[in-house]
């Protein structure tokens, strides 16, 4: 298992990377804007971690922005942890054996979320290629929020 990133949600992209960039001084590595979804993420590392997080070898701070308002009231700017992993089928059925409940099944063998007993949102990622789908997380419906 490898830490992957922190995301958090922001409500104005240049008053975020002024903070985040300019007064604390981390560093933009890369941005993904997806206009279907309607969000741009943007990963944000340590100046000592830059060129490992380039690699995707150092864990980063994920801004999340949601092109369409909303306000993030009760703690909803936290957005998740990240963890990639060798086998998102075997940890999600450990999980799920033992009492967790997978709140984003893995259905396309790629990505799953859950959460921590204190509510914490995880997300979960299948390193390297998707898994082929398969049962019960196919056909296994969402639980909740993450």
């Amino acid at each position: 298992m490898r830490y992957l990133h922190t995301m958090v949600r922001v409500k104005d992209i240049d008053q975020s990377l002024h903070f985040y960039c300019t007064l604390f001084g981390l560093e933009e590595v890369r941005r993904y804007e997806n206009e279907k979804g309607r969000f741009t993420l943007i990963f944000l590392a340590a100046p000592a971690d830059v060129e490992a997080a380039r690699a995707n070898a150092a864990p980063c701070l994920e801004l999340t922005y949601n092109w369409d308002s909303e306000d993030y009231a009760g703690g909803r700017n936290f957005g998740h942890l990240a963890y990639e992993v060798d086998d998102i089928y075997a940890i999600c059925q450990k999980l799920m054996d033992n009492g967790v409940v997978i709140n984003r099944p893995p259905r396309d063998g790629h990505m799953a979320f859950v959460r921590s007993p204190d509510g914490i949102s995880i997300e979960i990622l299948q390193k390297g290629e998707n898994l082929a789908p398969a049962e019960p997380w196919a056909s296994m419906q969402n639980t909740g929020n993450w």
